[in-house]
């Protein structure tokens, strides 16, 4: 008799829970947080400290004021733009700047037939750093009609990083003296 009283125990608040007045109604909302064909009222203003799941919007745009954000950019914004003047040279595929990531495309130069490059920039941060930046470059070279796959000098990825670095700096100090 008793596992019968308990299982009933557990079945009770369970099956309680399926009635009709806490059906939740799913509408095409952001927050799918509808009741009774109307959305249901959230709080507005600072957050109550705890955030359970998801991100707290009023911490986020507390960090981007203290730090000089507000540009919408998720990585240093001067590394960002310093690494995409540096790139200009080269057709650019992708631009994340939420991420940091930069990507080219293949690009010969006009002086080397039969070789080309392409390189992936990553802005680590939000601050501006020496270690903030990294890019690879790669290259291939034609060899009997095929595109092959062939060293880069380390030398080379370091060289870029370091013109992005001095560009950072350039257009940091013109920010500064506006």
């Amino acid at each position: 008799m008793k596992p019968a009283l308990i299982a009933f125990g557990v079945l009770l608040p369970l099956l309680s829970a399926c009635g009709g007045e806490n059906q939740r109604l799913v509408q095409n909302d952001e927050y799918g947080d509808w009741r009774n064909g109307r959305a249901r009222n959230r709080p507005q203003g600072a957050s109550a400290g705890i955030v359970v799941f998801g991100v707290d919007k009023d911490r986020e745009t507390r960090e981007a004021a203290a730090t000089g954000g507000g540009s919408g950019l998720s990585v240093n914004a001067y590394l960002w733009r310093a690494t995409l003047d540096t790139l200009s040279f080269m057709p650019l595929a992708s631009a994340d700047p939420f991420g940091g990531t930069i990507i080219t495309e293949w690009y010969t130069p006009p002086s080397a037939n039969g070789e080309r490059f392409r390189a992936q920039a990553y802005v680590l941060g939000r601050q501006l750093r020496s270690d903030g930046v990294r890019v690879q470059v790669f290259r291939q070279t034609l060899d009997r009609g095929q595109w092959v796959d062939s060293p880069v000098s380390a030398a080379t990825n370091s060289d870029l990083e370091d013109k992005v670095l001095a560009r950072a700096r350039e257009l940091r100090s013109q920010s500064a003296s506006r």
